[in-house]
């Protein structure tokens, strides 16, 4: 274990701000899908994973804007269940928006997700977690 050792005949005082977590707020953005009016989250962390999560509300029909660390988001207006291999392929925690969009819709289409730059990584937990009915088909 390290230590820090400071040696002085003032204390030391002040303020820092902290910035929120991104592993916190991608599945508060996803969870948004489900409430059925406006959401606003603070301390949302300006990253390109947050931005990416934005954009995918925005896609199935929801408004999302930042103001400062501030995310508001209204998904009165989701209207789609599709979200676009694009999309998908922009991070990896994108498979997050599974669970709630089938619980909204009912239906979800999504593709793998990307953006990580260690490779393929399996995403069996949130499927698992996820129940799936598939269509059986029967033949006349």
């Amino acid at each position: 274990m390290q230590r820090l050792r400071i040696e002085g005949e003032k204390r030391i005082n002040g303020e820092i701000s902290v910035q929120g977590a991104k592993n916190s707020a991608l599945p508060l953005l996803s969870a948004c899908v489900l409430s059925k009016g406006e959401v606003t989250l603070h301390n949302c962390p300006r990253l390109s994973d947050v931005f990416a999560a934005c954009r995918i509300l925005s896609c199935l029909g929801c408004s999302c804007s930042f103001e400062g660390n501030t995310v508001l988001v209204n998904s009165s207006g989701i209207s789609k269940s599709y979200v676009p291999d694009g999309l998908m392929r922009e991070m990896r925690s994108s498979i997050v928006f599974l669970g709630a969009i089938l619980g909204r819709l009912g239906r979800c289409s999504l593709s793998f997700p990307g953006g990580c730059e260690l490779g393929p990584r399996p995403i069996d937990m949130p499927v698992s977690y996820t129940q799936l009915t598939l269509p059986t088909t029967s033949r006349v």
